[in-house]
């Protein structure tokens, strides 16, 4: 009990700084990144006038404040062992797992019918059922407990019925350049044996199921060869991905008592034993850093995703980090917004939840904000958005 009772103190003392506007402290137990966070904080403490003090919760960068608190959550665990390995969220992620199951069911059933004919399947029926997975992808990302405080937010009907009502609502649609590039990746196999796809993960439960079953379509219909997933080292956002995350619900997909079920998670599992899957986690993913620092700051990884013939980067938080969470103009393009980081065709897919949006057309934004004033932020709308050489 006493490791519990230092973990509470810990985060009671976290809530208090939160609440009362604190300085941002430094981090103080050894850690791989900790060093990489206090440099940030000595960095952003440079961006102040003499004046001012230190960095503060209610004055700094709310992109990097939130980070921080997701980092210190994570401090007052590894300050209290033997609980330095808890996952804080575990639970909830497993409940929205579990509460989305018949969804996952119906998604299942559907990639193994469609497995049945996928030898016979011509140009446009494959382009037809890519556009159906990654829409099925994108509209999974609404199940984000980061946003609902840990309540449930869960997947509750079969998403596949709602997709063509669901289309006015994609604001910015890139699919015909991820289908011409994967397509035109697939005819010239004979030149380049490897296609690979890099998917930078979002939530676990429901919307990781959903990337999964793109992943596992993109293999069997030889649009990729092989498919790399980021996910976090440590628990972050409430609902992120982690290692166990991920072998877990692998393992509960193949444990299901209906059969095509079943055997997507066995796939699944020889997928990863076969090397075609393979799961990275990067400590930069849970880093202050937006992402065009990554080839300063973690050149390792910009190395490994520029092995990548193209990257898809699920979610808010990634977008966030892409565009530096700037109040950019909605029409500033996609491009102009990533700021230099480029390290292979890439394409954001998101339903959106934060007050960021680049790439639109002229009048687009302001029209929506007429007619919804929290369109940014509800999860009703969503985009994939592209960004490489067509």
């Amino acid at each position: 009990m006493e490791a519990e009772k230092k973990a509470i103190s810990l985060l009671s003392k976290l809530r208090n700084e939160s609440q009362t506007d604190k300085p941002i402290t430094p981090f103080v137990e050894k850690f791989a990144d900790t060093d990489i966070w206090n440099q940030y904080l000595e960095y952003q403490q440079s961006l102040l006038n003499e004046t001012d003090g230190k960095p503060r919760w209610f004055y700094s960068p709310w992109l990097f404040v939130e980070c921080y608190m997701y980092r210190r959550i994570h401090e007052a665990l590894i300050q209290s062992p033997p609980i330095d390995d808890f996952d804080v969220f575990k639970e909830s992620k497993e409940q929205n797992f579990f509460e989305s199951l018949d969804s996952i069911t119906a998604l299942c059933i559907h990639l193994q019918e469609m497995m049945t004919t996928i030898e016979d399947l011509d140009e446009n029926q494959l382009k037809i059922e890519l556009f159906k997975l990654l829409q099925i992808s994108l509209w999974g990302n609404k199940c984000d407990l980061s946003l609902s405080g840990g309540e449930t937010s869960s997947q509750r009907t079969n998403i596949i019925n709602s997709l063509e009502d669901l289309k006015p609502f994609i604001l910015v649609n890139d699919m015909e350049h991820l289908w011409s590039l994967l397509s035109n990746c697939k005819k010239t196999k004979e030149k380049v044996s490897v296609t690979r796809v890099d998917i930078v993960l979002d939530n676990s439960g429901f919307e990781l199921v959903t990337d999964l079953i793109l992943a596992d379509f993109l293999l069997s219909s030889k649009l990729a060869t092989e498919i790399h997933f980021y996910g976090k080292m440590i628990p972050w956002f409430v609902s992120d991905t982690t290692v166990h995350d991920f072998n877990w619900v692998i393992e509960q997909v193949k444990h299901s008592d209906h059969t095509w079920v079943s055997k997507c998670g066995v796939d699944w599992e020889n997928y990863v034993k076969m090397g075609k899957w393979a799961y990275h986690d990067h400590i930069f993913w849970t880093g202050p850093h937006e992402f065009c620092a990554m080839s300063r700051v973690a050149p390792d990884l910009y190395a490994e995703l520029q092995k990548a013939h193209l990257i898809l980067f699920k979610g808010d938080l990634n977008y966030r980090k892409l565009t530096g969470d700037r109040k950019w103009e909605f029409t500033v393009p996609f491009h102009q917004a990533l700021n230099g980081f480029h390290p292979a065709p890439l394409c954001s897919i998101r339903t959106l939840k934060a007050e960021i949006q680049v790439g639109l057309q002229p009048g687009q934004g302001e029209q929506l904000t007429a007619s919804e004033p929290n369109w940014l932020t509800t999860g009703k709308y969503g985009i994939f958005q592209f960004d490489g050489p067509l």
